[in-house]
Parts: structure tokens; sequence; C-alpha cells
């Protein structure tokens, strides 16, 4: 729950960047930890409780090192180190299948399905993968998410959620206008429809008749006229306002048969630009430099209780709207941050498409990678080294305490393995013991990791270096408060 005097809204998530954004901190310390995990949340969307918590171990680790008198500076040489090495062993061990079309599209469901099973559509796993993953292919490498618009409506299950190909606004069409439009020109405006009745704000109109009212307001309404008939002018059969239409133009575009829809909101009028290949207009004089929105049909349909405007066969083909059902706003909310971190991992491992295996594997490589080069490393440096591997190794640990399994056990199984040359081996949490990723198609995105690497250690090195928090010393109250 947040704990603002103004918001007292409760968030049910285990998303940790949502859950460190929601939480008042007064700790210099975890107030960087919330900042790597927010990067982490706008780089990859994925990994945002990873790289908290391996910041913390790495400071743990720190904490033991600096209580045996070894300096910070050493240990920050020793993690550097270790940091360079464990990047190589990660590049190493990545797999690249983007040349290959149906081999990467196995790949991104998978990566999908790593994503989702931490989170609550663990169970409609399968079927949200296929979802994001159809939906991060349509946007053909443009990487603009803005075009998958996610539409939550309670009601139904989480399995009647489904991809519309089309686009979807969430409004109404007015009064008396065609329900269905097809090979439609749309008209997409940010402009005030509203003047049929006398806005003069700050002066005084002083007339000696009820008929001088009437002239002004019905040159008010000729105004408006022409206006309307302006925008008719462009052909349009489709008029999309971001502001009110008032029941004068209204009826003017019903006469019209044309289909007039009002208070689409701004980032709905920006993304129905992009979808339509349109551009937003705001003045209608010259018909010829405006770039009407073209689509097959505009239709309203049903979804659950609702009416919705359903745009199919849009120009620009990549956009697409995934629609949300559930039983609850909370769990409609969870649903789509879960799917939206799918999105955005997808989306960056679309731009960057290498792979690693997932469920520990890699963080127990990195960390043997990093033990053998200890081995020929002399001085102090050699044991920060081995503490940046312990806190590799502890990563897997909260995965197995998850599943309910002994987390000492199966680390250290895995560590054998990984040593007896098993390099694909990680954590198997259905059955509670490791076995192969690649067999199990445990896949996750090589971005992510690698921006937890980074990020995680680079902040534990910046904490480590603060020698002392200054703060503003409290101020003094007066006795007798």
């Amino acid at each position: 729950q947040k704990v603002s005097e103004g918001d007292q809204s409760v968030s049910v998530t285990n998303d940790g960047a949502t859950i460190l954004r929601s939480v008042m901190l007064d700790n210099a310390a975890a107030k960087v930890l919330v900042d790597i995990a927010k990067v982490q949340d706008d780089e990859v969307g994925d990994g945002t409780t990873s790289v908290a918590v391996f910041c913390g171990e790495l400071l743990r680790e720190a904490e033991k090192l600096v209580n045996e008198r070894i300096h910070p500076q050493t240990i920050a040489a020793g993690w550097r180190i270790a940091k360079n090495i464990a990047k190589k062993a990660l590049e190493e061990s990545a797999i690249d299948n983007s040349k290959n079309d149906d081999l990467f599209k196995e790949d991104l469901v998978r990566i999908a399905k790593t994503t989702l099973s931490s989170k609550l559509l663990t169970h409609e796993k399968e079927y949200f993968a296929n979802l994001a993953v159809d939906a991060v292919m349509r946007l053909k490498g443009s990487n603009n998410l803005e075009h998958v618009q996610i539409m939550k409506k309670a009601g139904g299950q989480l399995r009647n959620s489904y991809l519309e190909d089309g686009f979807l606004l969430d409004k109404q069409i007015g009064v008396g206008q065609p329900k269905r439009v097809e090979n439609a020109k749309v008209l997409i405006a940010n402009t005030s429809m509203d003047t049929d009745k006398i806005k003069i704000y700050g002066s005084r109109v002083k007339v000696d008749s009820m008929n001088k009212v009437a002239e002004i307001e019905e040159a008010e309404k000729d105004k408006m006229r022409k206006k309307c008939e302006k925008i008719i002018a462009h052909g349009a059969n489709v008029f999309i306002n971001r502001q009110l239409i008032y029941n004068l133009p209204e009826s003017i575009f019903a006469e019209r048969g044309i289909m007039a829809i009002e208070h689409a909101d701004f980032d709905g009028v920006e993304r129905l630009a992009a979808v339509l290949g349109g551009e937003v207009a705001s003045t209608f004089d010259h018909p010829e430099l405006v770039t009407l929105g073209e689509c097959d049909v505009v239709e309203e349909i049903m979804i659950g209780e609702d009416k919705v405007i359903r745009m199919g066969g849009c120009k620009s083909g990549e956009a697409c709207t995934i629609v949300l059902r559930g039983a609850s706003s909370h769990l409609l909310d969870e649903a789509e941050r879960s799917l939206h971190d799918a999105l955005c991992v997808l989306q960056a491992t679309v731009k960057e498409p290498r792979i690693i295996r997932g469920g520990g594997c890699s963080e127990i490589l990195m960390a043997l990678a990093i033990d053998r080069e200890v081995e020929n490393t002399p001085g102090k440096k050699a044991i920060a080294m081995t503490a940046f591997a312990r806190a590799l190794r502890a990563m897997p640990a909260p995965i197995a305490d998850n599943g309910g399994f002994d987390s000492a056990e199966l680390v250290t199984q895995l560590r054998a393995k990984h040593a007896a040359g098993g390099a694909d081996w990680g954590l198997d949490m259905e059955k509670g013991k490791i076995a192969d990723m690649s067999e199990l198609g445990i896949t996750e995105s090589f971005k992510s990791k690698y921006q937890v690497l980074m990020s995680a250690s680079e902040a534990a090195e910046m904490i480590l270096r603060v020698d002392d928090i200054i703060k503003c010393a409290p101020r003094q109250r007066n006795e007798g408060y």
C-alpha cells in the first residue's frame, strides 16, 4: 500500500521496480538501489528484483571484507577485474539465432515464458508468451512500444485476453452517425468544437433586446458551421477529435454521414496518428496539406459489457491492441505490469538478439570463470574477486527458496556440475533438481543479464566508496513542546 497522504491506493505486485517506487525511503544507500531498479526497468524491463538483490549481496560481501581491514579501494579494484571476467564469460556463453527466423521466434517465446514465470501470469505463461511475441513481431523492428496498446476490461478470466489485430479506441460514436465505415479516411484533429455557446471571458456584452442575444448566438453557430464545412472539405468520412464535440457540429456531421468521435485522449490521438499514418491537424484552411489516416474498417464492437471502436486493416500494420480480461482491477493492473515487462524484454532482445541460459546457469558460469582467474591473481584483490564470485553464487539461492527447495543443496550441486563441464545446467523448479537448461528451454535475454551485472556492480562500488553520509542536523525544538 502506498503511504503518501494523497494516495492511499493498494497495489498487489511482485515487480521489483513497482514495489521500490512505492516505498518511502530515508536511507541514502537504499535510494541508490531504488534508482538502479528504475534504470533496469526503463532499460530492459525485466531483472528489476535481480539487480537490487545482486547489489545487496555485493554490499554484504563488502561489509565482511571492510571488517577484515581490507581497504575499499582494493575491494573496488578486485571487483572491477571480476566484473570484466564475468562480462567476458557471459558474452562467450551467449547464443545468437537472429539469422534464423524460426529459431529466433522460438527463443523469444522462451524468453517471454521465463520472464512471466515469476509473475502473476505464470499459470497462463504459454498463452501470454505467444501473445507478447506476436505483438512485438508486428512492430517489425520499429521498437516503439507505444504502438502496442494494452486495454484492461474487468470481467471474464485472464485466459479470455486476446490480441486484436486492429486498433481499439475506448470511446463512443456520436448520436445518429454511421456505426460502421469501410475504406475509412480518418481526419485526426486537436481543435475545439464547442463554440456554439457564447464564450467571451472577462468582458461584458450589453444588449437592449433578446433579438440581439439571438443574433450573437446565431453568429456563433454560423462560425461553427463554417468550421464544420472546412473539415468536411477534407474528404474524410471519419473525424476523430481530441476535444469535445458539441451537439451542433455533431448533428452537422451526422447529416453528412460522417462518423465523429470525441474526446480521444492525448496519447490516444498521438497513437492513432502513428497507427493510421495520418497527422494531427489543428487548423483546416489548407486541406491539400493535411495527411489523412487510412484503414479498412471502423466499427463498433462489444467487449464484455462495453462498446469500443475497432479500426481494422490500419495503414501501418505495426499496431495492435492487447485486450486484458480479469476478475478485478488489482489483478488487471498486475497482469498489465507483467505483460509490459515481457514486452520490454522482447523488444530489447529484438535490438540485441543474443540469448543466454536461465535458471541460475549464467551466474554460476560467471562465478566459476572468476574463481579460475583468482588462482592466478596475487595480492588482496584476489580476496575481493572471490567475494564477487560468492555474491554471484548467492543469486540462484532465492530461486530455489521460492520454489520451496533446499537452496544450499541445489546450488552446491549446480556448482559441481559446472565445474565438471556442464555449462548449460541450471535449476529446474518443476522437479526441484538441477537439469540442462537448453533441453528445458529456460532462456533469458543477454541484455537483461548484462545490465544487471553492470548496474549492480557499479552501484555497489559507488556505495562502497562513500566514507560518510552527511545529513542536515535536525531542527532544535524548544522545551515544552
